[in-house]
């Protein structure tokens, strides 16, 4: 499969990028909700941009061993959750949007707590068929669309240095 190797320098364009398009809609968040841990590095950029607070939640889909969960698992959830986003818009930050399954499930699971609204921001937006769905209403802002291929970003990279030449 292809590979394509994201630079930091690209990941920080492709926030700009998109914290340009949620201004030019005139959407304000109130937070930021990152999910873990692809969607931390994006939403702090955005939060430099936008001037929000950042919550965090970990989803699991894939074990150790590379076993996929049918369902992502939570492996970490927002304190006092109703409290912090019921009545709030709320952008969702994540890396890529591949299946959408995990997207998905977050969406569901964040929409129980009654939030005015969620957008979804993502880098990358793959063209493929999706697993899952949004609901209707739900405005996705992403940096870039690529096709089906093996995206690797830089905070995954054991050496930057080799993943900004092609060679992780």
């Amino acid at each position: 499969m292809e590979k394509r190797f994201v630079t930091y320098s690209e990941v920080h364009q492709g926030c700009q990028l998109i914290a340009t398009k949620i201004q030019e809609d005139g959407w304000e968040p109130d937070i930021i909700v990152a999910i873990a841990s692809g969607g931390f590095i994006p939403a702090r950029i955005l939060k430099t941009y936008l001037k929000k607070d950042i919550y965090v939640v970990g989803l699991k889909r894939y074990d150790d061993d590379a076993a996929v969960h049918p369902v992502p698992v939570k492996i970490q959830w927002i304190d006092e959750v109703e409290k912090k986003l019921s009545g709030r818009r709320i952008l969702l930050v994540d890396e890529v949007d591949d299946t959408r399954v995990t997207l998905s499930y977050c969406l569901s699971e964040l929409f129980r707590y009654s939030p005015t609204e969620i957008r979804v921001a993502v880098l990358h937006q793959k063209r493929k068929e999706k697993l899952a769905d949004f609901p209707p209403h739900v405005k996705v802002y992403q940096a870039e669309v690529l096709e089906d291929i093996w995206v690797k970003y830089p905070w995954d990279a054991l050496d930057v240095s080799r993943h900004e030449q092609g060679l992780d």
